[in-house]
């Protein structure tokens, strides 16, 4: 794994520029996270603009933290065992919006700008596939009305599905 990642230039706040965390502080906020025994954290991806969940990723300490001082989302390969900056052979980029941690620490929602698909196979979101379920409501009313699934699917979704993306693997 490489110890070290792109940095951007230090100094004052200016619009449209890059902005560099302070090392300390983000080596802190990676310190107290909670990553699993393969010593990763699972990080949910979701547009800023409408909250739709893009995708889901998974980071290692070094990831998060080129996550949190790059303004790009970085993830570790398991497959591949490698880092890959999501948009690096697609260009559907992400622009990091804001880092959250959930109340354990052990899960990470990022707010993203989304240029562009955020699937590996060009759709905008992962999660497009609809599966029957049971509706459940607090009224106690139940139904197995897989209409209802595919309704929400279908207004979750924008666009048309895309073709595959040349090159970008899914992690």
């Amino acid at each position: 794994m490489p110890a070290s990642a792109p940095s951007e230039p230090a100094g004052p706040p200016q619009p449209g520029k890059a902005v560099q965390a302070d090392v300390a502080d983000v080596a802190e906020l990676v310190a107290g996270l909670k990553f699993d025994a393969q010593g990763l954290v699972t990080a949910v991806i979701q547009d800023h603009a409408d909250a739709t969940v893009l995708m889901v990723g998974w980071m290692d300490a070094e990831a998060v933290r080129r996550t949190l001082t790059t303004g790009r989302t970085w993830f570790w390969s398991r497959s591949r065992r490698e880092y890959w900056q999501k948009g690096e052979t697609s260009g559907h980029r992400q622009y990091v919006r804001s880092v959250r941690a959930d109340c354990d620490r052990d899960t990470l929602l990022v707010r993203v700008e989304q240029i562009g698909g955020a699937c590996h196979t060009g759709a905008r979101s992962c999660f497009e596939e609809a599966l029957p379920a049971v509706i459940a409501s607090s009224d106690g009313v139940a139904t197995t009305d897989v209409e209802a699934s595919e309704s929400f699917a279908r207004a979750s979704s924008v666009g048309p599905r895309a073709g595959a993306v040349v090159g970008e693997a899914r992690p």
